[in-house]
């Protein structure tokens, strides 16, 4: 007789199992076993992925749930094991499933199917307690037998089982010996992993002899069967009964989709079509014969895919957040290519003004389920969600899940704990892995030798190495996908498993990949981060008179807008914020919103290569051939280079006869990188093209081109949608810059980093930040005049936000406070726990009270005193008019210095002024850098105020340090190496200046720029050094004139000295400070050579 594995946890059952699905499969494949069993407990997260995972294995799937049910004899929930026999009783666990993680109580008598189902009680039921009475037991028995036929007991491997038990409880014996581990080596990784999850940490014992007696691997089919046929045969006879009666087909990739509410009588193709030529009609275009043509052919395709309700469930849904004033995206992915969505307001790009194409989105020559994700402002998202769950029902919609996994850096964190390391320590393991998405351990220890060497300076580390990478991978915890909804007209219980979500809205227990599986149709509602801003913009605006109102009213291509992305002024604009993408702005100067585009689809890994190539073209440095001159049409605007996907689809059916949809197909196998298919559809496109007139060797030729270029194409529909929204920022941050940092501001109150960047920048756009107010400050940054700022009191650090809210609402209800002792009154009948140092000192340090005439320091030094006559008056008037402290009248307030170091301490940022602000001349005549602008491998010179100083010893037992400081525009980590650090150890402190120069490079760990020092000066040094003059030396066509640059170099070699030479392209807009060895020595000579060699207007000396 075979045994089979049925009783396995998997790492679905969260915290408790080492096992991944595929990899036990895999394994069990390899063993030898035809059947498997899956049985977690309360949910069925990975029954699916299990289900089809054994099918593409050829092994026959078993599934059950672990569960809880209510007993009324023992008043608790006790364990049970059910096992689908069939699909009617696969929906029974689901249902089953979705009560207990929606924390309903479990009945017996309320289980439906019970037929379908096979019931199992083992050793970790109370039955199994030899020690409980047998009257007890019997009740307990029956107790389960009054609502289910026939009862088997589950036998753990090396179980010892009374055949008189099986005989008085009338049960029957079942070879069902749990997994929780694949191999007896993960033991003691299982034991870590149960005890990560409780919060425990692990004796000195436990790390010296590697045990767990709750670790059950799996077997041998062998070993299974030694046991059972020596000590129980019957076992696993009723095992095999029980696996042959188990038909379990679940339905996969039904047509569920949902049909949209209508009146009786009403149908949606024709509702669609109504709305349709409605808005054609508003947009006075329904006398354009390409408008109509498009219009007829995508309902057509649409009605014929059987996706007309799905665009009036969009639609609608888009509708409500117009009528609600909630900002929406321009669009996103290949939904802007469709002419029905532009019209229903879905998207915001006209299709066939940018050549957008429909076949893209829908194909009718592939079944696919349409895909349109509908960005809205992240913080209404879940209003839009609430109106959609009001509308289909409770059990109608529900978010998706995803898992959250134990990455490297996290497992080594979590391991590490419950070794019993400390939190810097623990750190001291994430550290030593690279700041690289998605790397594993293995990865991380082939990069980073900080890693090898920790790892190799004990057993212990080595220890933690190895059950971490045991762990890595495994899910941690369950959470909601960023965007994925489902929404259905029938009740989803009977469809997949659910949880409890978040704000009233239901969670599925399947992933995306498994709701998708079952033919549910997933929506994306993805809540944007820069919508929000754009939001937050519009509404700091509705006060002022004339300013605009919505997305509708800003002009498309506006010479001021664009002049930001040519300057690559781009802080604060969505998907152009990068030093990269800045770069490559300034070399394409964009001067619409195709050329935007093409900025943002050619700032990808792929096409990134062939940037230099369509900058040369673009300024005619470089000629545009093409093989046939049909292609000018579809490439012109990328001056011959295939940026777009759609261009592919495009030159296939101009050249080769392709429809558009069997276009699209070919460049799916292209980005796919499907040899076959790419060789198949070559033939295709050869016999094609040279029916259309070109010639084989210029077909292949085409071909070759398109499959070189094609698999770098990015979706020129999503390119434009995307650059849309970035070109609406763009214009709110030129023509209403407050409103727009307000809403910036808002929107990053915790990254400080990010805080100092933009409050750097109003000072360019010539907006005021005033500092927080008890007074006058919101909870939030807020906007109070036409180009006034004040920062809000959340952006306190140290305080709590309850305690600011309350202030705020009281300040409303209650009137401006008086002074200082008023608040202080006021704080205490709110919530005297409120009164206390901790709560208030953040407050005092950022100038919250000086409006009101206080002195910082004053307070400060009467703070504490002040609170304690609160308490011991119980906030009585009366009492504290008796109670005086002695007051110096003659305490001086803050040094300017000391306010700044108070402010950055607690608001992250200066507001009194800054440390640099008297060598701002010097930025501006970029002597020196900002760091905001730095970019990677750059040689530069930078000043910073230094805030912090790290000492290290190198393995050759030298001093060396990181430090740390920040100009005003952004905070930057500098390396000193020995060498230096010898020189200027001695004049090295923070709260000081420093001028630095030396070269930017990616840091390893961060993934940020840091930078390497190779000279640095002090006080007095810093003005001597940056009075000095420097050559300017600009260069009309560029750098590639390769004589020029000889000799060039020719001339700065002979008259070599110490003044700076700086080079600018201005073809390019690049600028940089050449090497040392290049600097020179001012003469009359030196001019002349350089004006005959660049033109006298070229060369500037300042």
């Amino acid at each position: 007789m075979s045994y089979v594995p049925i009783y396995t946890n998997s790492a679905y059952t969260l915290m408790n199992s080492t096992i991944k699905v595929n990899e036990y499969i895999d394994l069990a494949k390899k063993i030898g076993y035809q059947r498997l069993g899956l049985i977690d407990e309360d949910t069925l997260s990975g029954a699916l992925t299990f289900y089809q995972s054994c099918l593409k294995a050829n092994i026959q799937p078993i599934i059950g749930l672990k569960f809880s049910y209510y007993s009324q004899r023992m008043k608790r929930n006790l364990p049970l094991i059910a096992i689908a026999l069939n699909y009617q009783g696969f929906q029974s666990l689901m249902e089953i499933s979705t009560k207990r993680k929606c924390e309903e109580v479990v009945h017996l008598a309320e289980i439906t199917h019970v037929q379908q189902l096979a019931w199992v009680v083992n050793f970790e039921h109370p039955l199994a307690n030899p020690e409980m009475d047998n009257t007890y037991r019997l009740d307990l028995i029956n107790e389960i037998k009054a609502y289910l036929p026939k009862v088997y007991y589950g036998i753990q491997i090396y179980e010892k089982v009374d055949q008189d038990f099986l005989e008085t409880f009338d049960l029957l014996p079942l070879a069902l010996s749990k997994v929780n581990i694949l191999h007896s080596e993960e033991a003691f990784a299982l034991k870590v992993l149960q005890k990560v999850q409780r919060g425990e940490v692990l004796t000195s014992e436990e790390i010296q002899s590697p045990q767990h007696t709750q670790a059950y691997p799996l077997l041998s089919e062998e070993s299974y069967q030694r046991y059972y046929q020596e000590s129980i045969p019957s076992a696993l006879e009723y095992l095999n009964q029980l696996c042959k009666q188990v038909q379990l087909e679940i339905p996969l990739h039904q047509s569920l989709l949902p049909q949209f509410p209508l009146a009786a009588g009403k149908k949606a193709d024709k509702v669609l079509k109504a709305l349709c030529e409605q808005q054609l009609q508003s947009f006075h275009l329904e006398d354009n014969p390409t408008y109509q043509e498009r219009l007829a052919y995508e309902l057509s395709v649409i009605h014929n895919m059987g996706f007309d309700d799905y665009f009036l469930i969009v639609y609608d849904v888009m509708k409500y957040a117009h009528d609600q004033k909630i900002v929406t995206g321009a669009g996103r992915g290949s939904a802007a290519g469709s002419l029905v969505a532009y019209l229903l307001r879905i998207t915001d790009v006209d299709p066939i003004k940018y050549q957008l194409l429909f076949e893209r989105f829908l194909n009718p020559d592939r079944q696919t389920m349409p895909d349109i994700d509908l960005d809205i402002p992240d913080n209404r998202r879940q209003e839009v969600l609430r109106y959609v769950h009001q509308k289909y029902g409770h059990y109608q919609v529900v978010q998706i899940a995803t898992f959250g996994t134990m990455a490297a850096k996290m497992v080594l964190r979590d391991v590490s704990r419950v070794f019993g390391l400390s939190q810097s320590e623990s750190s001291h393991w994430s550290k030593a892995v690279p700041n690289t998405l998605k790397i594993t351990l293995a990865q991380a220890y082939q990069q980073s030798k900080d890693l090898r060497q920790l790892i190799e300076r004990s057993k212990k580390n080595q220890l933690i190495y190895q059950v971490a990478s045991i762990l890595e991978g495994l899910p941690r915890h369950i959470s909601t996908h960023a965007a994925g909804v489902v929404i259905s007209d029938i009740d989803l219980r009977s469809l997949i498993p659910l949880q409890l979500g978040s704000d009233e809205l239901l969670l599925s227990q399947y992933t995306m990949n498994d709701v998708q599986a079952t033919g549910l149709l997933k929506f994306d509602f993805l809540g944007l981060k820069n919508l929000s801003i754009i939001d937050d913009a519009l509404k700091a605006m509705r006060h002022f008179p004339n300013a605009i109102r919505s997305q509708a009213e800003i002009p498309i291509d506006e010479a001021e807008t664009m002049k930001i992305f040519q300057k690559a002024d781009t802080t604060g604009v969505f998907q152009f914020e990068s030093s990269g993408i800045r770069q490559v702005l300034k070399r394409v100067v964009p001067q619409n919103l195709e050329d935007l585009a093409a900025v943002n689809a050619l700032f990808r890994p792929g096409p990134m290569q062939h940037i230099d190539e369509f900058v040369a073209r673009r300024f005619k440095k470089q000629k545009v051939t093409y093989v046939d001159p049909r292609m000018k049409k579809i490439l012109s605007n990328t001056y011959g280079i295939i940026v777009y996907q759609e261009q592919v689809m495009q030159i296939a059916s101009e050249i080769a006869g392709f429809t558009l949809a069997q276009a699209d197909i070919l460049r799916r196998a292209i980005s796919k990188k499907d040899k076959d298919e790419m060789d198949k559809y070559r033939q295709i496109f050869v016999q094609g093209a040279m029916s259309n007139g070109v010639q084989q060797a210029s077909a292949n030729q085409i071909y070759d081109y398109i499959e070189s270029f094609g698999d770098y194409g990015f979706n020129r529909s999503h390119a434009f949608a995307y650059s849309k929204v970035a070109y609406q920022m763009a214009y709110l941050k030129v023509h209403y810059p407050a409103a727009f940092f307000t809403a910036l501001m808002k929107s990053a109150q915790n990254d400080v980093k990010k805080l100092k960047e933009y409050a750097h920048q109003l000072k360019k756009y010539q907006v005021q930040l005033l500092g927080p107010d008890i007074n006058h400050s919101q909870l939030e940054t807020s906007m109070v005049q036409l180009h006034t700022i004040r920062i809000g009191l959340a952006n306190i650090k140290g305080t709590r936000k309850d305690f600011l809210r309350q202030m705020v609402k009281d300040r409303y209800e209650n009137g401006a406070f008086k002074d200082f002792d008023d608040f202080l009154m006021r704080v205490y009948h709110q919530n005297s726990h409120w009164l206390k140092e901790e709560f208030l000192v953040p407050l005092i340090a950022v100038g919250c009270f000086d409006q009101l005439g206080e002195n910082r320091k004053l307070l400060m030094q009467q703070l504490s005193g002040k609170i304690q006559n609160f308490v011991i008056s119980a906030g009585s008037l009366d009492l504290l008019e008796t109670m005086t402290l002695s007051v110096d009248e003659q305490v001086a307030e803050y040094a300017l210095e000391e306010k700044l170091a108070l402010e950055n301490q607690y608001l992250g940022m200066y507001l009194s002024g800054h440390p640099l602000d008297r060598y701002q001349s010097y930025f501006q005549q970029e002597k020196v850098l900002e760091v905001a602008h730095l970019v990677a491998n750059q040689r530069a010179s930078i000043l910073l105020y230094l805030t912090n100083i790290k000492e290290i010893t190198t393995k050759k037992q030298e001093k060396m340090a990181f430090i740390t400081g920040n100009d005003g525009t952004q905070e930057i980590e500098v390396t000193i190496f020995p060498t230096l650090f010898r020189q200027i150890r001695q004049n090295l402190q923070v709260n000081q200046c420093v001028l630095i120069k030396g070269k930017s490079q990616i840091s390893n760990y961060s993934g940020q720029i840091q930078f390497l020092a190779e000279q640095m000066y002090f006080n007095e040094q810093i003005q001597n050094q940056l009075q000095q003059k420097t050559c300017y030396l600009r260069f009309e066509n560029g750098f590639e004139n390769e004589s020029l640059m000889y000799q060039l170099q020719s001339v700065l070699e002979k008259h070599h000295g110490t003044v700076p030479v700086v080079i600018f392209d201005a073809l390019n807009h690049q600028k940089r400070m050449i090497d040392e060895k290049f600097w020179i020595k001012e003469s009359a000579d030196l001019y002349a050579e350089l004006r005959q060699l660049l033109g006298e207007e070229n060369v500037v000396m300042k």
